[in-house]
This record gives structure tokens, C-alpha cells and sequence, in this order.
């Protein structure tokens, strides 16, 4: 981590970057900020909008895979998706959110759940983790036929982009705490894509990337300070959990570990923000927790999103991670019943994972 708490690049305005402003009750502005969206509907792609706290104005966009609007008996593995936006833009509806669901959807063959979160200024951190909590709830409780009919509640992964990923990070903290109340949905782990997080200090890749504009630094900056809770900096746990060692973070963290659960951290070194993805994996290492890494070369912050014709090795990575789970949790489930049983749902998971592989 570099010594040096160099300033924002002051050549760059982040209200004009991000095209927002204050109003003057103190909300935030975004009407020069154009994000295309797209609603949920039966046409061309089988998705819905279902409220989960009507009075807080939530809601959760889901999507079935393909095989699962078919007669198949199997129970598909359940993602609970949290999108990007720096904590102060975007939604479940934002089409690139919205495309990159229906393809974890089809390619992982997986039940998907996009989670509609409030947003800064008019709800600050830690708003968003009550919302991505309280959806978690929401979902082990829920009658919606989607959900009840094709998704294994036993077999959950929590997965974020950007700001998402850092939602995805501290409700698996806080999941991890109370995850009896969630039964019987089960988190087996979390895949954090290009996970958003910062400090008060410069790290090499933030310094060496100074002039990106995906966005700049003066723009993160500013995102931050939006968010936060009043009166810290971005040495605030929710910004930079590698802060003090990472001791705040113990208790989850350690929660984490007894349960098994894995973590995935994606990114690329053309991210200003690989060096604080890399170190945080470095934590989690030092505090035992199992974690996947895979960062690529190039690239910038989010290409998989804003470019999803690049999306396929993020997939592949995804169906991986997945596959993987899915064996161990073959071998758990079944270790008490007998060894014909148990070998033949370890060799169908074997066989599927090599399938899926060399596709």
C-alpha cells in the first residue's frame, strides 16, 4: 500500500463526470444522467418484478433459466445478484444489469434474484446491506411460484458488481451471523466482480491509473463521500475492510470460515482498484477463508458489463466456481446415505462439470 494520500486529479470535475448535482434539500439530482433501462417482461426473455418491502420500495427482478420454464424436475442453483452504480446510481431495470442477468441465467443454468437497493444520498451506507439482507430474508419466505417451483434454496450464491460487490461482501458478513434465520436457504458463496472499495491512501494501481475515466479517481472519491455515513472517511470499514488489519471484520469473517462457505474475487489489472481487490483476498487468506482469484491482464473496471461480448471467460469463471461447490456439496449431502448413492451423484457432477468445461 503506498504511503502517499495524493488529492483527486483536480483536472477532472466528478459532478460534471458523473452528471449529477445537489438539490437543494440535499438529494441528489440525476437527470442529466441518462441510463437506459429495460422492463421486465414475458417477451423475449422470461423475467419479472416482485416487490419485497412495498413500504421501503424494494423489489426484486428474477429470472428463470431456459430449462427451467420446461418440465425438468431438478431445482436449479439460486444467485442472488446485487448491481453496480457506485452506491448512487443504477438498478435491477439498467440493461446491462438486466442482459447480464438472462446470461448468468442461461449459461450457469441458475434461478436469478436482482436486487433492487436504495440509493445515496437519500439512503447512506449501511441502507443498501439492510436491503440486500432483508432480501435474502425475503426470498427464504416467499411463495412466488418462480422461486418455489425451480430454484434450490440450499444451494445459494451472493454475487456483486463494483458497488454490488462490495453489497454482495458485507451482507455475506452479515448473513453469515444470523444464517440459522435464513434457513433453509443455504449460502454456499460469494463472487465479488470488480468489488468497490477505497481508502484514504493511494495504492500503486489507483496512483499508476490515475487519468482512467472508468470513472476517475475524483469521481470514486466523490461516490464515496455521497455514501458513507456522515462524519468518516473512506477508512470506514464499508470502504476499506482491510483497515486496522481487517479486525473489524473478524467476527464475520471468521463466521465465514465455520461455515464453509468460498469466496471469488474478479477483476483486471486495468482497474484502479485490483491492488485493494488483491489485498483484501490476501486478508481473507491470512484469516482462512477460501477464496478464488482471477484477475486478468488489461481490461478496464466492469468491461464484462458495459461490454458483455467480453463476458465469456467471467462466465467460464463462474461456471467453474460453481461447479466446484456443487461437488463438495454432493459429497456432504450424501456422505451419510449409501456409498452406491453417494459415488453415483459424485460421478454425475464430475461428468457435468467436465461437460460443462469443454463447452
Amino acid at each position: 500500500m503506498s504511503t502517499e494520500t495524493a488529492s483527486s486529479d483536480l483536472t477532472v470535475n466528478p459532478w460534471e463526470h458523473l452528471q449529477v448535482t445537489l438539490n437543494p434539500d440535499g438529494t441528489l439530482n440525476r437527470d442529466r444522467h441518462f441510463i437506459p433501462v429495460t422492463s421486465a417482461t414475458p417477451n423475449p426473455v422470461l423475467s419479472k418484478d416482485v416487490p419485497i418491502n412495498p413500504s421501503h420500495n424494494t423489489l426484486a427482478r428474477i429470472f428463470p433459466p431456459h430449462r427451467a420454464t420446461s418440465c425438468s424436475e431438478e431445482k436449479c442453483p439460486l444467485i442472488v445478484y446485487y448491481h453496480g452504480g457506485g452506491f448512487i446510481f443504477c438498478s435491477a431495470a439498467w440493461t446491462v444489469f438486466h442482459e447480464f442477468c438472462v446470461t448468468l441465467a442461461s449459461e450457469l443454468s441458475a434461478v436469478v434474484v436482482s436486487v433492487e437497493y436504495h440509493l445515496a444520498l437519500d439512503r447512506r451506507l449501511p441502507m443498501a446491506y439492510d436491503d440486500a439482507v432483508e432480501a435474502l430474508h425475503w426470498v427464504k419466505a416467499t411463495r412466488d411460484e418462480w422461486l418455489a417451483d425451480h430454484a434450490d434454496l440450499s444451494t445459494c450464491y451472493l454475487i456483486g458488481n463494483s458497488a454490488g460487490g462490495n453489497v454482495a461482501f458485507h451482507a455475506g458478513l452479515r448473513a453469515s451471523a444470523s444464517h440459522d434465520d435464513l434457513e433453509p436457504l443455504k449460502i454456499r458463496g460469494l463472487i465479488l466482480h470488480d468489488p468497490f472499495f477505497s481508502g484514504t491512501q493511494r495504492t500503486p494501481s489507483e496512483l499508476r491509473l490515475a487519468s482512467d475515466q472508468t470513472p476517475p479517481l475524483a469521481a470514486n472519491d466523490l461516490m464515496w463521500e455521497l455514501s458513507l455515513p456522515f462524519g468518516v472517511n473512506r477508512d470506514h470499514v464499508y470502504c476499506n475492510p482491510a483497515v486496522d488489519g481487517g479486525s473489524k471484520l473478524s467476527e464475520g469473517v471468521d463466521k465465514m470460515r465455520s461455515l464453509g462457505w468460498r469466496l471469488a474475487v474478479i477483476g483486471c489489472d486495468g482497474d484502479p482498484l485490483i491492488d485493494r481487490q488483491v489485498e483484501l483476498v490476501k486478508l481473507l487468506r491470512k484469516k482462512g477463508v477460501r477464496v478464488t482469484s482471477d484477475f486478468a491482464e488489461g481490461g478496464h473496471h466492469g468491461i464484462e458489463i458495459t461490454e458483455p461480448e467480453k463476458s465469456k471467460p467471467l462466465v467460464q469463471t463462474l461456471r467453474s466456481f460453481m461447479g466446484r461447490l456443487g461437488l463438495v456439496r454432493a459429497w456432504s449431502v450424501h456422505r451419510m446415505e449409501s456409498p452406491r448413492k453417494m459415488c453415483s451423484e459424485l460421478f454425475f457432477c464430475l461428468s457435468h462439470r467436465m461437460k460443462l468445461k469443454g463447452s
